[in-house]
């Protein structure tokens, strides 16, 4: 069940992922009309991220993952226009780490916009998407016009990665997509690689915390 705590934060992180699409699709536009294929300016694709806590062992995909029931680092960071984004405990959280290039998030990110207009999502849990491993010389690039597109920054806040890949390192990302699920005490309850369809995720993710 949500507290009061997750209400307040949801509520700052959905008014800052449609005030980020909004200005995302504005700028989109504009760069639509202009005919230009460089990348807009006003929209972030890197993003400082500031890490507190120990960051997790990297995922190997083993039956045993150590990093379940450890406490999780807090990432601190921005979204494609500057929005401050914060991934504090206080209500069971679903971290997605994305890759613009990579044909499986590309296929998986449908999915999830889907998977929240259906309903399915679990109560009270809250999502936040994180782009990663971005590189212009990459195909789908920039992620911040792919995921306006997907309209996933309407649903979901979508934090921004360095350069350096600090947050994906954090949390021991080894392939894309990623999935790590927090309890609302910030210990890591699952982490998932690679694709998955909504039904099973579901299922993962009420198993895993219990409900």
């Amino acid at each position: 069940m949500a507290t009061k705590k997750s209400s307040s934060n949801k509520s700052v992180w959905l008014i800052g992922g449609i005030a980020a699409l909004i200005a995302v699709a504005a700028i989109i536009a504009v760069a639509s009309q202009s005919g230009s294929d460089e990348v807009v300016t006003g929209v972030e694709e890197f993003g400082q991220v500031e890490v507190v806590g120990d960051s997790l062992p990297e995922f190997s995909g083993t039956p045993t993952d150590p990093a379940i029931g450890m406490m999780a680092p807090v990432l601190t960071g921005q979204g494609f226009t500057g929005n401050k984004i914060v991934t504090s405990p206080g209500a069971p959280t679903l971290l997605v780490f994305l890759a613009h290039w990579c044909g499986f998030c590309q296929r998986e990110v449908p999915l999830l916009v889907e998977w929240n207009s259906s309903g399915k999502v679990p109560s009270g849990l809250d999502v936040i998407g994180i782009t990663t491993s971005s590189d212009p010389a990459s195909p789908n690039f920039p992620p911040s016009e792919w995921l306006a597109r997907e309209e996933f920054p309407a649903l979901w806040p979508v934090m921004t990665d360095s350069g350096e890949k600090t947050a994906a390192n954090a949390m021991g990302v080894s392939g894309f997509p990623f999935f790590v699920l927090l309890d609302a005490d910030g210990k890591v309850a699952l982490r998932i690689s690679g694709e998955i369809e909504t039904d099973v995720l579901t299922e993962q993710i009420n198993k895993a915390l219990g409900t």
